[in-house]
This record gives C-alpha cells, structure tokens and sequence, in this order.
C-alpha cells in the first residue's frame, strides 16, 4: 500500500499544495470527482492516457487514509 501512496505528491509550486499524481498537475480531488460523476477507471484512462490504473487506486487510498470526519 505504502508503494501507491508514494504516486501522490504536495508540492508547493503546484497546484496551491492540493495532493497531485506525481509528476503532474491532476489533482486527487479532479480524479475523485470523475469517480463521483460516474466515470469508470476506463473512461478515466482514456481521458488521461498517461495515467494508469495503479494512480487510480492511489488517489482512493489516499483520500481514504486522509479523510476526516
């Protein structure tokens, strides 16, 4: 698990600190909001073909292990 969660990056130079895949400028919270829009990992992918199925997964344990309720 730790390795999935080693794809997610805070960086302050992007995107105003909010948690992004490595090396990018998508935001977990812009992968989450497809997921809740009804977009499959699938529909994902071919809207990001430079994304993979194991970042997907990353962004869901990352939000899960830092949601606070």
């Amino acid at each position: 698990m730790d390795e999935l969660l080693k794809r997610i990056e805070i960086n302050p130079e992007v995107m105003g600190e909010k948690p992004v895949i490595k090396r990018t400028r998508i935001t977990v919270e812009c992968i989450l909001k497809r997921l809740s829009e009804g977009l499959n990992i699938k529909e994902i992918l071919e809207n990001y073909p430079y994304l993979t199925e194991a970042v997907i997964r990353a962004t869901l344990l990352y939000a899960s292990k830092n949601f606070k309720s």
